[in-house]
């Protein structure tokens, strides 16, 4: 019988991914994502923004990059022991003025920018971290553990206008590195590096690949031939491509295409092929055109034609297409996702916390009221701009069937000139809180156009609501004994903006002066 039992659910299971394999969906209306708990699982397998993802395998650990722009810490880490079931791990770069006072909480002026997509490699007992900023140039660092320490930051290059960047560390022992200079026409150049992988020699550059668009550069050694994978814009959207060489400085004659454009599937493109120990390969990867979820992340698996890795299902002509549902590469793990909810009860933030640029540290704390979160109140470089306010803390929203956010905010100690509360942004932004003026606290609702004010609250606790489904259109509520829940404010849609998803965030400034503090007990996400 229970042979029998296991053929059924293979039965089951076979038909269900080749149904669901076979069929379109519209993009955004997934019900279920991620591990479906039967031997399968549905993409997106992470329906949040995790941009310019890249992925590798160290012994039985997968571990993953995404790109952060001004968000600190910056570079975030993700791992899993199957590559579907992802928790957030931590960060690389802890301190954002190691790359540039832009994205310092005094100038707050690199939205869309700041730290884009990169590489992550394990070489010889060392994680290596490679990426660039289009203002400043492309960094570094290394760390023994991946959950650090990580070195403080090197630059490689220090110019405007490069992006996409890759190292590879040949078995000679000569190390490489790839990178896009999208300012001058996309051209991407091969450079030799010094034998720590931390300086390009720049006279040993080679031109390898040039064109409209031309990006995301990955270099790989599979079976003796060298690889150069990127995406490229043609045909009205954007792909995936590979160029192969027999050594790695060229010349690259042979390319192929491997997935079409699918605008309507957001184009997955950009990401990190890996190889299972099954010997199977997958390809972890974002899909390009964001929305208000931002790039979210899909696994597709890749089928080996003619020695060109094809991504997805393999179409008559020979080009991969997206794949919703199929097994999952492991059965042996549990079913997780990426951390939400916080008690602050510990002395270093949560991993799934950034700060909106680098933060003001003295105007923060988790010890001064143990089991909180102490957020100061002082002047944004605009009066009541939330985007130009420093110390808003946040994380990203899951583009969910249902999605609940409550913060839980002691409001005894603000001051004149103060809002605090519960606010979520992009390029727009959306926030209900309280605000201090003279002697009374009220609610008020504000976007960046219009306001609502509400009630004067007298208690010293109060609740903040924030709910919303696939559609991303949120709607806030107030409590102020945690229970009872009252609609307040209008409904704002959650939006794509500066190459960003929509975050949630806790935001605390103060119009007049630096004054005035909340506590944050506790917030809960459940998605």
């Amino acid at each position: 019988m229970k042979n029998g039992t296991y053929i059924i659910l293979f039965i089951f299971a076979f038909l269900k991914v080749n149904v669901f394999a076979q069929n379109d969906f519209k993009w955004g209306e997934w019900l279920t994502w991620g591990d479906q708990g039967d031997g399968t699982y549905r993409n997106p397998v992470i329906p949040s923004d995790y941009s310019d993802i890249d992925c590798i395998r160290v012994g039985d650990d997968y571990y993953a990059i995404s790109s952060t722009f001004q968000y600190s810490p910056g570079m975030v880490i993700l791992h899993s022991k199957d590559l579907v079931n992802w928790t957030i791990k931590g960060h690389v770069v802890s301190n954002l003025n190691q790359i540039s006072e832009e994205m310092n909480w005094t100038r707050m002026n690199r939205y869309g920018r700041g730290i884009w997509a990169g590489a992550i490699r394990y070489h010889q007992g060392k994680f290596y971290v490679y990426f660039g900023t289009p203002d400043e140039g492309y960094f570094m660092s290394t760390a023994t553990e991946i959950t650090g320490p990580w070195e403080p930051l090197h630059c490689l290059k220090a110019e405007r206008g490069w992006d996409d960047c890759c190292p590879f560390f040949d078995d000679d022992g000569q190390v490489y590195f790839v990178g896009t200079h999208f300012a001058d026409k996309y051209k991407t150049y091969l450079y030799r590096m010094t034998s720590d992988g931390k300086n390009l020699i720049e006279d040993s550059k080679i031109l390898i690949n040039e064109g409209h668009g031309r990006e995301a550069s990955k270099l790989y050694k599979i079976n003796g031939i060298y690889y150069h994978f990127f995406s490229e814009v043609k045909n009205g959207g954007r792909y995936i491509m590979m160029q192969r060489a027999s050594t790695i400085t060229g010349p690259y004659l042979e390319r192929k295409q491997l997935s079409h454009v699918q605008r309507e599937y957001n184009e997955p493109n950009q990401g990190g092929l890996v190889e299972g120990p099954d010997g199977k390969w997958y390809f972890l990867t974002h899909h390009g055109t964001g929305d208000w979820a931002g790039r979210v992340a899909s696994l597709l698996p890749v089928h080996w034609r003619d020695d060109w890795p094809i991504i997805g299902r393999v179409g008559q002509d020979g080009i991969g297409t997206m794949v919703w549902q199929t097994a999952k590469p492991s059965n042996q793990y549990p079913v997780q996702t990426p951390q939400s909810s916080d008690d602050f009860d510990k002395t270093v933030l949560s991993p799934q916390w950034e700060w909106n640029y680098q933060p003001r540290d003295e105007m923060w704390s988790l010890v001064e009221k143990p089991g909180c979160l102490r957020l100061k109140a002082f002047r944004p470089l605009m009066t009541d701009n939330l985007l130009k306010a420093g110390n808003t803390l946040t994380q990203r929203c899951f583009r969910t069937s249902k999605n609940e956010v409550v913060v839980k905010i002691n409001i005894k100690n603000m001051a004149d000139g103060q809002k605090a509360g519960l606010c979520h942004y992009s390029k727009t932004y959306a926030m209900l809180g309280l605000t201090h003026s003279g002697e009374n606290r009220y609610l008020e609702f504000q976007t960046n156009r219009e306001k609502i004010t509400g009630p004067v609250i007298k208690g010293n606790d109060v609740w903040i609501k924030s709910i919303w489904g696939l559609d991303g259109k949120s709607q806030f509520l107030y409590s102020t004994d945690g229970k009872k829940f009252i609609l307040f404010g209008e409904v704002y849609q959650l939006q794509w903006g500066y190459y960003r998803g929509s975050r949630i965030g806790i935001y605390c400034f103060n119009n007049i002066t630096d004054a005035g503090y909340i506590d944050v007990d506790k917030f809960v996400y459940s998605y």
